[in-house]
């Protein structure tokens, strides 16, 4: 099997992505993309040649400085000095897995010839991304609408032989690693700094890194709610699928059928209950979870459509014989998607603080914080307490970015989506979620302890045993925040087929 993905007009989606990233592809343009590249750098080069026509950000300023015209002489350098100018980042640094997707969507969306790009510029790129050179980006500074200004500035500073990037764990400085692979630094040409700025690939990275975490997290969700299930000795008639074939939700329908397969063959759910009806947190898991599984098919459709996209401005239309100035590079519907993403995940969290608080509660012939000995141990009293703070935290985290806008540019540019803030803020919710699920996962396997010699089903003791080989059973109290960290790293580290989180 070849280890390169070829760029070209094939449809990128999440399978794409992950087999790139986990087979560690190295990237090459097809024939198709090297020709649409080319034929669109000659279009331009030869309109600017024979047209002294103004062509907005080719020879004319940006954004508001738009009317004054630039001449032929001073292309080049207007193209460099916009790159710099806009490499003004601040905040966090951004993660590593997210800058390699930002180039790769980056290199895609040049791809079509609608840019005007040099081929050279789109070749050392990918350059970057194959030998591993990862520019330094910041988390600050981008308004999600003229494109991701300030975080694609410094995306493309190291083609100029400027800023810093990683090499392996190091950060130095770009110079330094272009004399090191024998690089020239590129001389941007007219329209090029503006090609590489504006574009939406750091809401879109963002994204599609959340999205494949998010189908990931959704399928544990389940996984672990099973094991709350019977842990707490639920009724499982509320998963019954003619329940959900009166509602009958995609995301709800899937929901119940997974929570039904997981607990297939549990001695556990065949006990005669006492109790009639169960907490919401528990009965209803379908509604919830589902619905966030549809909202991730939502945000995925959305961002499906967007890294397959041209996303600068100007476009180059060769065979209509045009250049037209329009608005691609703005991130609402990225900034929308992110914000519901954010709520849905956010919401997966509650449910899991819920039935973690429940498993608690000394109910159900549980005893009270999960312990022998409740009083001189205080058990699993704060691991809750923790879920709680963070679950809300991602309550205030998941307040829409996107309905705020302001003005910048001098007025030129009214309008932004915020769609950047709405993506750094849905990773810290992902990533807390992780942390949600990792406490109910703990809770839960404390308390199923206590149901033996009745055992859950063969797949949920099977899942049970690879973690209670990391997190033990807590006899009396021991440092807790250490088991939560195993139990975090047990589920970034779990391996899931991709056929069971996308179907």
């Amino acid at each position: 099997m070849s280890n390169f993905h070829y760029i070209s007009s094939q449809i990128l989606d999440l399978n794409t992505v992950i087999n790139i990233i986990e087979t560690n592809k190295q990237l090459a343009l097809s024939d198709e993309a090297v020709l649409n590249i080319k034929k669109s750098r000659d279009y331009l080069d030869k309109k600017i040649q024979n047209d002294d026509t103004p062509i907005y950000g080719i020879n004319t300023g940006f954004g508001s400085l738009c009317n004054i015209k630039i001449s032929k002489s001073d292309l080049t350098k207007l193209q460099s000095n916009l790159v710099k100018s806009h490499a003004c980042g601040t905040g966090e640094l951004v993660p590593k897995e997210i800058i390699k997707l930002m180039i790769l969507l980056k290199v895609q969306s040049l791809s079509y010839g609608h840019s005007g790009v040099q081929l050279q510029t789109v070749e050392r790129l990918i350059e970057f991304y194959n030998q591993n050179v990862l520019p330094v980006i910041y988390t600050q500074g981008s308004l999600g609408a003229s494109g991701d200004l300030a975080p694609l500035a410094h995306l493309s500073l190291p083609l100029l032989g400027l800023g810093e990037v990683y090499v392996e764990n190091n950060i130095v400085s770009t110079k330094s690693i272009l004399e090191n692979y024998g690089w020239e630094p590129i001389s941007l040409q007219a329209k090029e700094g503006l090609a590489l700025l504006n574009g939406t690939q750091f809401m879109s990275a963002y994204g599609i890194y959340i999205l494949i975490k998010a189908f990931k997290l959704s399928y544990l969700a389940d996984l672990i709610s099973s094991v709350s299930i019977d842990a707490f000795d639920c009724n499982l008639s509320p998963f019954n699928s003619l329940v959900h074939e009166v509602r009958p939700h995609s995301g709800q329908i899937k929901t119940a059928e997974n929570i039904r397969n997981f607990l297939n063959g549990s001695e556990i759910s065949l006990n005669e209950k006492q109790n009639v009806q169960d907490p919401y947190s528990f009965r209803c898991i379908p509604q919830v979870h589902g619905a966030t599984k549809d909202t991730l098919e939502f945000v995925r459709k959305t961002f499906k459509t967007e890294i397959n996209s041209v996303t600068d401005n100007p476009n180059i239309f060769i065979e209509e014989d045009k250049i037209i100035s329009g608005g691609n590079f703005h991130g609402q519907p990225l900034a929308l998607a992110l914000d519901y993403l954010g709520i849905a995940l956010s919401e997966l969290g509650s449910i899991s603080e819920r039935r973690t608080y429940q498993l608690i509660s000394g109910s159900r012939d549980l005893p009270q914080f999960l312990v022998n000995n409740p009083g001189l141990n205080s058990g699993f009293m704060i691991p809750q307490y923790t879920a709680a703070s963070i679950v809300s935290q991602n309550k205030q985290l998941a307040t829409p970015a996107s309905v705020d806008s302001i003005v910048s540019s001098n007025g030129q540019e009214d309008h932004v989506s915020m769609g950047a803030n709405a993506a750094t803020k849905c990773l810290r919710i992902i990533n807390n979620l992780e942390t949600i699920l990792a406490i109910e996962l703990f809770n839960a396997s404390q308390a199923i302890k206590f149901r033996e010699p009745k055992k859950t089903s063969p797949f949920l003791e099977t899942f049970l045993e690879l973690y209670q080989k990391e997190v033990h059973f807590v006899e009396e109290d021991r440092v807790l925040a250490n088991d939560i960290q195993k139990s975090v790293s047990f589920l970034k580290s779990f391996q899931i087929d991709a056929d069971l989180m996308f179907h």
